[in-house]
């Protein structure tokens, strides 16, 4: 699609305002529209301000449901009008030739009507009048329909085939084969679209500088985007001149972000240039504008704060290249809007400036600072455009401030409110930290048409076991999948999950293996998830209440749970101060030939991330228990030996190298292996179905609960 909504408004005008039961072949139309239900079963509905037009006068149109329109031709053929919109209050019915083209019709010339013999025929030459407004036109531009069957003006919401037999659509005048949209962009081409050029109540964010012009908050762009240049010019980020000869410069791409403050409400509005940024269809901008990396050294952080109650402040980055580290000069076109003769980036090293006023950085994560001063200690994490302090002394902490906003551009927030879109609540007179993401989920169930949904006690349905086999076969069902936003779904699940919420971390795990070709059945699963979510949205995951700061961990493994392969699936948790820090589940990239083996790969799985969060937490000087080896806790006797004593199992001596890095481990007093209970295994959710007892017990110990629990 290359136009947006915007782009059509003449046309779109007319067709709300000048009346007939027309259907107009229109090259300008960029999607499909239709104000009767006739000839559009199994439609799906639209929630009110889902999709919307804009025309003229300023006035917002919603779309009132969607679906594949069977339109009678005067030939006798049924043409198929893929995700056609329905307005009932467009009188006009546009055809857009462009998406006739992309679906797979009329690819050996044109079709025009004829209203003398009130016939449709192909001509591989035209002449176009572009000049001249079609639906000002007489008549002869247009196809007058009358439906033969009656159906009511409410939108079909069921996906059950009518029991008269539909026409047989008008085919693709190209190949037999059923074309696919290409999976990479998470969504079917046109859906995304639609779904991203969404009501802008929901605050969907722009994904380019030209949806930025087009969207109703565009003068809030424009000046975030003047802000962005400024404070680029301030810090002296780059120079414009003529790049050397043979330099090919890279290109860039504005990312827009609304950023939410305390009281939910849009706090302000961010724009960010970023050179040889490449952004996909299909992928929320907020996956895409955090580090995803970064999110557990927050974690950890946040418990040790809540433990010792340290100052948690925050700082709003004017310009977020002080989270570059390109050591070489960079040459790169001129940002859009904002075009001159040629610009050339020189980066800025922030950890230059940052250690000349004492700050040292992390080994283990390169954007965490520490400085101490006596018994003062203070932390800076830097992600993206902000930062945060962490520190026992406000003195020191307001200093750093104070240095920070003369150095650099910056914006003090004040106590951290916002991370990563994560909420933060604080109870420090019980030494609590709880994080939530009851917005974004809120956000998410309202993108995919969940939020009226019921409610689900689990996210993975007991008995269910997805395989291949579940692809869709039959032609109904592929064209039913292809306006399912699978993967767009995916990655909205995954970004809940990398967050704050392990428990679903299976249910992710296993639902995104078949994002190249999902089924009914996948999709079924996918909606388990989101159900259960609308019922947990507001638990949150807290840290505190902890006897002592001390890392443990849990390992666990499912043997041959995948269908199609055999693989297994290899889980773990780390818990610090009664949270979550640190979660996994992922399908194994060998096979097991028993649960030991499996059980043994997924203990080396958690044994290498022990090993990372013991030196980064080491460093943080912190967590006096950290010298102690992390205890890791494993509910199978076999691994546990095999890493203590191989030499009892030498038939395994085929295994992967790789994974005996466990017996390293332990060898060396990094880790302490030690059995526990499969009732008591903190990991179990993240291998298996769990009953709704179980998971209750397992979401308690990970720290996911009511903050008034």
């Amino acid at each position: 699609m290359t136009r947006t909504f915007e782009e059509i408004i003449s046309v779109i005008e007319s067709a709300f305002t000048v009346s007939s039961n027309s259907w107009i072949f229109d090259s300008d139309a960029s999607q499909h529209i239709c104000n009767t239900l006739q000839g559009l079963p199994g439609s799906r509905s639209l929630r009110n301000g889902e999709m919307v037009v804009r025309v003229g006068n300023g006035t917002k149109i919603s779309a009132k449901a969607i679906g594949t329109y069977m339109l009678n031709l005067p030939s006798r053929e049924v043409l198929e009008l893929k995700n056609c919109l329905y307005f009932p209050s467009c009188i006009k019915n546009l055809i857009s030739i462009s998406k006739l083209l992309r679906d797979g019709h009329s690819t050996l010339g044109y079709e025009f009507y004829n209203p003398d013999d009130k016939k449709v025929f192909v001509a591989r030459t035209a002449m176009f009048l572009e000049d001249e407004f079609v639906l000002n036109r007489s008549s002869e531009k247009t196809i007058e329909l009358k439906e033969t069957n009656e159906i009511n003006d409410e939108p079909q919401t069921s996906t059950q085939q009518d029991d008269n037999p539909v026409p047989k659509p008008l085919a693709p005048r190209r190949s037999e084969r059923v074309s696919k949209p290409p999976k990479r962009y998470g969504l079917d081409n046109d859906f995304a679209e639609l779904h991203l050029l969404g009501d802008n109540d929901t605050k969907e964010d722009p994904r380019d500088y030209t949806e930025a012009m087009s969207d109703i908050d565009s003068k809030r762009w424009q000046e975030a985007m003047k802000s962005e240049m400024d404070s680029m010019y301030q810090n002296q980020v780059w120079t414009l001149v003529d790049p050397p000869e043979g330099i090919v410069p890279v290109g860039n791409k504005w990312v827009f972000k609304r950023k939410i403050g305390v009281d939910g409400n849009v706090e302000t509005y961010k724009a960010r240039l970023v050179a040889g940024y490449r952004q996909r269809e299909g992928i929320d901008y907020e996956e895409t504008f955090s580090p995803v990396a970064m999110i557990k050294s927050i974690r950890i952080l946040l418990a040790i704060a809540a433990y010792h109650d340290y100052e948690i402040w925050q700082m709003d980055v004017k310009t977020a290249f002080l989270n570059s580290y390109l050591e070489e000069e960079l040459y790169m076109t001129q940002p859009e809007g904002f075009v001159s003769k040629s610009e050339k980036t020189k980066n800025i090293r922030f950890d230059t400036e940052i250690k000349t006023f004492g700050f040292t950085q992390n080994e283990d994560e390169n954007c965490v600072y520490q400085k101490v001063v006596g018994e003062a200690v203070v932390f800076l994490v830097l992600y993206v455009d902000d930062i945060l302090l962490f520190g026992n002394d406000t003195a020191i902490l307001s200093s750093v401030k104070v240095w920070l906003s003369k150095t650099f551009h910056m914006k003090d927030l004040g106590d951290a409110s916002y991370v990563l879109g994560i909420k933060l609540y604080r109870d420090r007179s019980r030494r609590l930290i709880g994080l939530s993401q009851s917005m974004y989920i809120d956000k998410v169930l309202s993108r995919f048409q969940m939020e009226q949904s019921k409610k689900g006690f689990l996210p993975v349905r007991h008995g269910i076991h997805l395989s291949k086999s579940m692809e869709p076969k039959t032609p109904e069902e592929i064209r039913q999948m292809n306006v399912i936003p699978y993967a767009s779904a995916i990655g909205s699940l995954m970004y809940a999950m990398i967050c704050i919420r392990p428990d679903i971390a299976y249910a992710v795990s296993i639902t995104s293996r078949y994002q190249s070709n999902p089924g009914p059945e996948h999709w079924a699963a996918v909606k388990t998830v989101f159900k259960y979510l609308r019922r947990t949205k507001d638990m949150f995951l807290v840290y505190g209440r902890a006897a002592e700061l001390r890392v443990e961990a849990y390992t666990d493994a499912n043997f041959q749970s995948d269908v199609d392969d055999r693989s297994s699936n290899s889980g773990y948790v780390f818990t610090l101060n009664g949270g979550a820090v640190s979660w996994k589940s992922k399908k194994q990239s060998v096979i097991a030939d028993s649960t030991t083996e499996a059980e043994y790969v997924a203990a080396a799985e958690a044994g290498k991330e022990a090993f990372w969060m013991k030196k980064f937490i080491t460093e943080l000087g912190v967590v006096p228990t950290i010298t102690s080896p992390v205890t890791l806790y494993c509910d199978n006797s076999g691994a546990i030996a095999q890493a203590k004593e191989p030499r009892a199992y030498q038939k395994n001596k085929h295994f992967d190298r790789r994974f005996n890095i466990i017996r390293r481990y332990a060898v060396e007093g990094k880790v302490n292996i030690l059995k526990v209970a499969s009732a008591d295994n903190v990991a179990d959710p993240l291998t298996k179905p769990m009953s709704l007892i179980q998971l209750d017990r397992h979401m308690e110990n990970m720290g996911i609960k009511y903050m008034g629990g």
